[in-house]
Order: structure tokens, then C-alpha cells, then sequence
């Protein structure tokens, strides 16, 4: 850190002949940070100071700035939210200690999450394309009151660019975008244009974006020992009709890793009158096959044990209508609804090397839902009541094809291989009162969930018979929250929290036939209830325009927690599975959990134009096993964090920046979770940090050109719980175009 300590020390003193800001420029800052408006906190536009609950806003123009690669990559840049990687093509979100299932994915106000999505490590953040989003918010802790099931810890939302309305009669160009990058630690070649139409009561927005990816190159400095773990040493590919264990001519290229993607955006809408406004949002995102790079690099007895490993295309499709009314007459001020309907398919394929065969399982999932709510003003007080529900449709199949004779055999499917159904329905109530002048903010709230689950086994004989051919399942859940900010000024917030979340049990958890690594096998389990959170937070912010500071903490009970233990199968504890005599498991809900952490982010603003921030973001986790012992929770990160220095003028910026992970120690590793130790090494995972430089120019009027150094030390690193290695030293340069 001593290097990026002096750096920070040049730039200052380089920047230091500009002048102070004035007190309207101050007020302008104080402004944008604290009349913020964001949506998550009352599915209505709302003043972020009125929201008691931790929300992190990243905004269009801080996208576009910092260059990444996916939304993934969005997410971890801003040191805020840890993300986790197997493959390049992919990134699992980590907020507070949950992951995958346990936090809520939504796009423009729309529920992502459904019956398969599993409880390790996902990869569908990367099928939202950040070159389409106006604006992410990170809603922090359980949020089930608005967000309903999975938001135990928390729930990202995307919003989408809306379409631009022109000022006359007649249709017409409004605006557009376009940006063409190239990277070099992975060949990274990303172009996107979109495009606005519209007059005054009908807009159109079509956005598209094309990524190619070759193999990512990993950092060439770090500690020998370490880096004789991580290096790719080898590859596999077929010789003479044999699979063949072959040296890889570049050891800190990580191949295979490539993959390509595209996606399209159309958005449409109709305003017949400054009270309502009609819309249609069409998404289509689709990838090529994605290698699984982590278990293409597992080996025993000197050999590969993968020749294979890929996700097949992740495809995934959005239609839906939404109406937003605003200063109705009625019981309801403003009304929003949405009908959707999504389609996506994922596929997992892979080949034990000398193996003839490939294993294909797919699954197909149709999800239709709907979305309505209704915000009444009076006085000093805003209620807002509504409703949603999701139905889920999967079809699960599976085959296996002898690459060699093309003959396809029968086998298992990841999910039962009948109909398989899952209904989600809500009732909510949020409430938000303001008083002594706004100075004090109550929010309080109430959600009622049903959720029912029907899956029926047809063909149990592939592997082995199992005697459950029917699963059935309604739970119930009541959650809620309330919460109070204090503002004594116009300076300085406190708040106070405490909220509740639940899960209930999808297909994943109580259907999935699965073997792990010929040690565990998991089967079916019918009596799995809803995983519940309880949480309390404090914070405080303090904002004069010059100094920006916020600090919270919380403490987060998880009970009913759903894990894999040790199960029983008509009486056995083990069973014959693919001739090799496996240990059975099931997921139970037989972990009681606690999490408490905290952090702050500073922004000193010293003089015009140059501003230094920091921010640190700690978790705690463990959980009760078998009621007798306090072991690690996994999926909680190490201390991560960000610290910048950066100078931005009307029509330029600089910044300099590291980003930087604390050490997860073995003792911290939960051995039988989703931490991925072997992945690591044997002593946990290193600390890290790296230094960043990028910087922009507007060189006409709507043209900019920008650059960007990452990670230039080299270093040689991996996230906690990941399977393939960060990029190394990286030159980025991109052109943007915006009107």
C-alpha cells in the first residue's frame, strides 16, 4: 500500500493550485447525495434520505466510466459488493454474507429469481447488459416486505434506459449511444449502439451489444508458491482419437476461458396524457458455451479430471407490459403494474477425461408474473399497498452422446423429469411518514407470502429407483420491517433498522439429484420449510459538501437455514450410484446462523474538482452444526473495500484506484460449503490489493475517448471462493459516443 500511498500524495500535489468550492457548489453536492431518488425502498420514485434501509445507487455516467467488462464486473468495482467467479463468463453477488438464491435479482421492477436457481454460485448476472442500464441499486439486508422471497440478504436492482419522448408531433431522432472497447488481458472487443425515437406521446429505444472474450491472462507477480498453484499448466485435446494431457505453451493464460455474448434491448412507450404512460420491454440476452475453467483444472493421480466442462448458451428472454399512472383521482395517487413473461435455458455439459461419453443436462424454465401497487399521499404520510406473484414452468432432461458413434443413452436429470410447478404469491404494505419537517422518517411494513410447489418424478430408474415420485409443498411466511431516520439538519442522518427476510425451498433444494466429486450424493428432500432472517442496522451519515461520510452496522439472525448434511435413503446411509457405493446426503433445514459486520465510505472533497474516497466493508459469519458446535458460515467474504483519488473537470477526468481484499484464513473456511478452499490454497486465501489508473476526454461535443490501466502492479490474485485467477495488468481504451 505504500506505493499506492505515494501515488495519492503526487496527484494531490499535482492538483493542488486549483481553488476551493464555492457554498453553491457545496449545496449542489449535499443536494445529489441526499434528495437521490431511487425506487427499491417503495417500488414508487422516492428521496434516498427517506429510506431507512442501506441503499448503494450506481449510476449510468459512473458505468460508463469505469469500463467493465459485464455488470458482474460493475458490482465489484465498486467495492461495495464482493463478487465471486468460476469462469470468466459469469459472477456471483455477495451481499452481507448471502449469495446466489439467498438475495433477489430484479430488472426493472421485475422478480429474475426462480425455481432453479440454486444456493452456490450463479452466473445470471452477467445475461443483464450494463451498456443498457440507467441504474443499479443495491438494496442492503433482508428486504422481504417489497421484494418477497429470496431477499434474505439483500436485492440488487437494474433499471433499464427508458425511452426518449421528443417535443412535437411528428417522430423523430431523439438521441443515441454508442461505444466501441478494446481490452488486452483478454482481447476483450465490445461494440454497442442504441438508439432513441420518438414525439410527444410515443418513444422507441433499441439498444444492442456484441462481446467476444478470448482466454483471460492472470497476473505475472506474486509469491512462488502461490503461483505454482494457479498457473494453468496444461491443456487437454484430442490426439489421434485419445484424449491427451498436453503442456500449456502459456501457463498464465487460463484456457479454456473464452467465450462471446450479445444483447438486445426494446423499449417502448406510450403517453397519452401527463398522467399515464404505457410501456413494453423486450430483452434478449444469449452467450456461447462458457467452460466451467475451475473444474477444468482439477487433476488426481497426475491426470485431468475434466476433458469437458462447459455451461451450453445461457439464454434468457423478456416480454412485458407496464402501466404507470401518477395524480389520479381515487383512493390511489399513483399506480404502477407489470404482466411478464420470461424464458431461459441453461445446460451443463461435461466428459471425464478418457471418456467416451459427454453428459448433457438442460434445463428449460417458463416464468410468467405480474406486479401491481398503489401509492396514496396524505399529509404528512405515504402508504403503498400491493401484490405480485410469479408461476414457474421447468422442464428438465438429460442425455448422454458417445462422441466417437453419436448414439445418445437415457440419464438422470439435475431436476425430476415430469411436470414441475412453483406459484409465488404476495401481499404487501409499505408505509412511510414524515415529521417535525421532515426531520424524522418513519418506515414501517407488512408482507403475507403463499408459495405452493408440485414436482413429479417419471422415470426413477435411470440411476437408481427412487420410491418418491410426487413432492408436494405450500408454506406461509410473514415478514416485515421498521425502521427510523433522524435528521437533525440538513447535514447529518441517523438511522435505525430492523427488517425480516424468508426463502422458501425451490426445486433445487428439494428435488436435485446430484452426485459431487464420487463422495456425496444428494437426493430428494419433501419436508424443507422457508429459510427466515432477522435484522437490525444503524447508520449515520454527515454530509457538508466537502466532507461525505456514512457508517453502519449490523447483526443478522438466519434460522431454519437450509443445509447439506448426512441423510438417510430407505434406511441406508449410502447407495450404489454410477457402480461406486456414495455417501447419501439431503438438504435439511438444521442450521441455525448469526452475521454481524459493518463499514463506512468517506469523500473528502479538499478543493474544486478533486475529490478522495475510501470505503471497507467487514462480515462475520458462523452458524450451529448439529446443535453442538459454531462453525464458519460460507459464502462470507473477507474484508474488501475501495480508495480512489480523482479529479473531473466539465470535459475530462482522472482517477487513480485500488481495489483490495482482506485474507480469508483456513480457520474462517467453511470446508463443507461453497468457500471452494480447494481452489485456494491450503492455508485460505491471500490478501490483495491492486492499483488502477483511468482517465476520459470529451473531444467533441457528444464524442469521448478514454483509457484506462488496470491492476498495474500484475498482480498475481484470486476472489475468495473462486476457481480461476483475476485479469492481470490490463490496457483499456474506448471510445463513447452519447446524445
Amino acid at each position: 500500500m505504500q506505493k499506492l500511498f505515494i501515488l495519492c500524495v503526487c496527484m494531490i500535489g499535482i492538483y493542488a493550485n486549483t481553488y476551493a468550492q464555492t457554498q453553491e457548489q457545496k449545496d449542489s453536492i449535499k443536494e445529489t447525495s441526499l434528495h437521490q431518488v431511487v425506487i427499491s425502498g417503495s417500488k414508487f420514485s422516492e428521496k434516498k434520505k427517506n429510506i431507512v434501509q442501506k441503499v448503494d445507487v450506481i449510476t449510468s455516467k459512473q458505468m460508463s466510466q469505469m469500463n467493465a467488462q459485464s455488470t458482474a464486473d460493475v458490482l465489484s468495482n465498486t467495492g461495495q459488493v464482493f463478487v465471486q467467479k468460476s469462469q470468466q463468463g459469469g459472477g456471483s453477488p455477495v451481499i452481507r454474507g448471502f449469495e446466489a438464491s439467498r438475495i433477489q435479482l430484479n430488472i426493472d421492477g421485475i422478480r429474475h429469481n426462480n425455481a432453479i436457481f440454486r444456493a452456490g454460485h450463479l452466473q445470471n448476472i452477467i445475461s443483464f447488459d450494463n451498456n443498457s442500464l440507467e441504474r443499479v441499486e443495491v438494496l442492503n439486508g433482508p428486504a422481504s416486505t417489497l421484494h418477497g422471497s429470496d431477499a434474505l440478504g439483500g436485492v440488487i436492482l437494474l433499471k433499464t434506459i427508458d425511452p426518449k419522448f421528443g417535443n412535437t408531433a411528428k417522430v423523430k431522432y431523439t438521441g443515441s449511444q454508442a461505444m466501441l472497447r478494446y481490452s488486452t488481458v483478454n482481447q476483450e472487443k465490445t461494440a454497442n449502439v442504441g438508439i432513441h425515437f420518438g414525439n410527444q406521446t410515443l418513444a422507441s429505444f433499441t439498444n444492442i451489444t456484441f462481446s467476444k472474450f478470448e482466454d483471460m491472462r492472470m497476473g505475472k507477480n506474486g509469491v512462488d508458491s502461490i503461483m505454482k498453484l494457479w498457473k494453468k499448466n496444461f491443456v487437454v485435446a484430442q490426439v489421434n482419437g485419445k484424449d491427451t494431457m498436453l503442456k500449456n505453451d502459456d501457463p498464465y493464460t487460463q484456457s479454456p476461458s473464452g467465450y462471446h455474448q450479445f444483447d438486445i434491448l426494446q423499449k417502448f412507450s406510450y403517453k397519452p396524457n401527463e398522467k399515464m404512460k404505457h410501456g413494453i420491454n423486450l430483452q434478449l440476452s444469449n452467450s456461447s458455451d462458457i467452460p466451467r475453467y475451475d473444474r477444468l483444472t482439477e487433476t488426481a493421480n497426475g491426470l485431468p479430471k475434466n476433458a469437458e466442462w462447459y455451461y451450453g448458451p445461457q439464454f434468457r428472454t423478456l416480454a412485458a407490459y407496464n402501466l404507470e399512472a401518477s395524480n389520479v383521482k381515487g383512493f390511489f395517487n399513483d399506480i404502477t403494474a407489470t404482466i411478464n413473461h420470461q424464458f431461459l435455458t441453461e445446460s451443463r455439459h461435461n466428459r471425464n477425461f478418457g471418456k467416451p461419453t459427454i453428459a448433457h443436462r438442460t434445463e428449460k424454465i417458463h416464468v410468467v408474473g405480474y406486479n401491481m401497487a398503489g401509492r396514496r399521499k396524505q399529509g404528512n404520510h405515504e402508504l403503498t399497498l400491493g401484490t405480485d406473484g410469479q408461476f414457474n414452468f421447468l422442464k428438465s432432461q438429460a442425455h448422454k452422446t458417445d462422441i466417437f458413434t453419436g448414439t445418445e443413452t437415457k440419464i438422470d436429470t439435475r431436476y425430476p423429469d415430469g411436470d414441475n410447478t412453483m406459484n409465488l404469491f404476495g401481499l404487501y404494505l409499505q408505509h412511510t411518514a414524515k415529521f417535525n419537517d421532515n426531520k424524522v422518517v418513519i418506515n414501517d411494513g407488512l408482507r403475507l407470502s403463499y408459495t405452493s410447489l408440485h414436482s413429479t418424478l417419471v422415470d426413477t430408474s435411470v440411476q437408481f429407483h427412487i420410491p418418491i415420485t410426487d413432492l408436494k409443498q405450500n408454506n406461509k411466511a410473514l415478514t416485515g420491517n421498521v425502521g427510523i431516520a433522524y435528521m437533525p439538519d440538513d447535514e447529518l442522518r441517523f438511522t435505525a433498522n430492523i427488517s425480516s427476510g424468508f426463502r422458501s425451498p425451490n426445486f433445487d433444494d428439494m428435488t436435485k439429484v446430484f452426485e459431487s466429486n464420487n463422495s456425496m450424493l444428494i437426493v430428494p428432500n419433501k419436508d424443507l420449510k422457508p429459510e427466515y432472517t432477522k435484522n437490525a442496522e444503524v447508520g449515520m451519515q454527515f454530509n457538508n459538501g466537502i466532507i461525505d461520510l456514512s457508517v453502519y452496522g449490523f447483526y443478522t439472525q438466519f434460522t431454519n437455514a437450509i443445509v447439506t448434511s448426512f441423510f438417510t435413503y430407505e434406511g441406508q446411509d449410502s447407495m450404489l450410484y454410477n457402480g461406486v457405493m456414495t455417501k447419501v446426503y439431503a438438504s435439511q433445514n438444521k442450521a441455525e446462523a448469526f452475521l454481524y459486520g459493518g463499514g463506512g465510505e468517506l469523500t473528502w472533497r479538499p478543493v474544486r474538482y478533486l475529490s478522495v474516497h475510501g470505503s471497507v466493508n467487514y462480515t462475520y459469519g458462523r452458524y450451529n452444526q448439529d446443535d453442538t458446535l459454531l462453525v464458519p458460515l460460507d459464502h462470507v467474504p473477507p474484508v474488501t473495500g475501495r480508495l480512489s483519488i480523482r479529479y473531473a473537470k466539465s470535459k475530462w477526468y482522472t482517477e487513480l484506484y485500488s481495489l483490495f481484499n482482506g485474507k480469508k484464513k483456513l480457520y474462517d473456511y467453511n470446508l463443507a460449503g461453497e468457500d471452494n478452499l480447494p481452489y485456494a490454497t491450503p492455508y485460505g486465501m491471500p490478501s490483495w490489493y491492486t492499483i488502477n489508473f483511468r482517465a476520459g476526454v470529451t473531444l467533441a461535443k457528444y464524442v469521448q475517448l478514454q483509457a484506462g490501466i488496470e491492476n498495474i502492479l500484475d498482480k498475481n490474485y484470486r476472489y475468495f471462493a473462486s476457481g480461476m485467477n483475476a485479469a492481470g495488468r490490463n490496457f483499456v481504451l474506448a471510445v463513447r459516443f452519447k446524445y
